[in-house]
């Protein structure tokens, strides 16, 4: 389009020369620009990579505020503590349409204040196809909470990754599980900062808005399982290590982890807030969760990866792993792309079911 109207105009620019000439110049680069543009949008709209403008310019604002959270993780099941009377209030949410194509239309999404955390962001849920049937009325559902890589929309699993589309049948037939699949918003510091699914003192609570206020949503508005034994976590690259890292940091509120094509030095993205600190590094690395740990957590890994993509990081944790924590490592032989994420869904979650089996 802008080719055309420049190709329309480039006879009819008037004045002298240099005016002519710098005109020229101006649409010229005015055609690249827009071209450059035109090529970004399409592959943003193939891969979810930002949800909109404001995750791509860094504009906007997800941290309303970086209450203090309690170092010790008391909780019982993966909403929260096992105190009652310092639970949060129960919030029920309004759902709507993701209205995005790319995004199936049985897929919802709330906006959630998150209480512990103090971040705001949107939360998309997938409804296993049992839900609405009668004869499962009484009965609760195990959740898979699902992470973007870095820097990622919290459509992409569902839009580019196909993750419901390529389960329900699975789901129809009884190889998988019936899961709920909740994917929250985990750009949350602008497309330059990676919050690493960490809580940074006095800039963000990205750990507990995952394993706790979103938890807690789930568990507030679906008749989803509150025990820990009946929830997981899965990532792509820096969601996978947010899996990984999550799982083994909180036994308490996931029983198995997929990661895929992930780290386990934080620093390996170049924009992570963790990896430039050296306390928070060394804290969130999963090999140094597990020699941390005052006992082995019982946590199920399903980690793949190509060699010199997440395959060694894999055999780092699997050595270090003691039962009852068991470590799954394949090796991948594909680029680090959505597509073959995509082609690992179906596996992955046939193993998950291992785990976690229907009841």
């Amino acid at each position: 389009m802008s080719i055309t109207v420049a190709l329309l105009f480039w006879g009819k620019v008037g004045g002298p020369q240099p005016v002519k000439t710098l005109t020229r110049i101006v649409m010229i680069m005015f055609c690249q620009v827009t071209a450059v543009l035109m090529v970004f949008v399409m592959v943003n709209n193939a891969n979810l990579i930002y949800g909109n403008w404001d995750d791509l310019l860094g504009t906007g604002n997800h941290v309303r505020a970086v209450p203090p959270i309690p170092s010790a993780d008391p909780g019982t099941n993966p909403g929260g503590g096992g105190d009652a009377a310092k639970e949060p209030p129960k919030v029920k949410q309004s759902f709507g349409g993701v209205n995005d194509p790319a995004v199936p239309n049985d897929v919802q999404k709330t906006e959630l204040k998150g209480q512990v955390s103090g971040v705001d962001g949107e939360v998309l849920v997938w409804l296993p196809p049992q839900y609405n049937d009668p004869a499962y009325k009484d009965k609760k559902f195990p959740v898979v909470e699902l992470i973007p890589g870095f820097p990622g929309s919290s459509s992409t699993w569902y839009g580019t990754l196909k993750v419901s589309e390529q389960l329900k049948p699975l789901m129809q037939q009884g190889k998988v599980a019936p899961f709920i699949l909740v994917s929250p918003r985990t750009l949350l510091l602008g497309s330059s900062q990676d919050a690493g699914c960490t809580d940074i003192a006095g800039k963000i609570n990205a750990d507990a808005w995952i394993t706790r206020d979103v938890p807690q949503m789930v568990l507030d508005n679906f008749r989803a399982d509150p025990s820990s034994d009946r929830w997981a976590i899965a990532g792509y690259s820096a969601g996978a290590h947010c899996a990984s890292k999550l799982a083994l940091a909180h036994p308490n509120r996931y029983r198995a982890a997929i990661s895929m094509s992930g780290y386990n030095d934080p620093a390996t993205e170049k924009d992570s807030l963790v990896g430039k600190d050296p306390k928070l590094r060394d804290a969130n690395n999963p090999v140094n969760i597990l020699k941390a740990a005052q006992q082995p957590p019982k946590v199920a890994m399903l980690i793949s990866g190509a060699k010199g993509d997440g395959y060694e990081d894999g055999e780092a944790i699997r050595a270090a792993a003691k039962a009852p924590t068991t470590v799954q490592v394949e090796e991948g032989t594909g680029p680090h792309t959505t597509e073959m994420w995509k082609k690992m869904v179906p596996g992955a979650f046939q193993w998950l079911t291992s785990i976690i089996p229907a009841q």
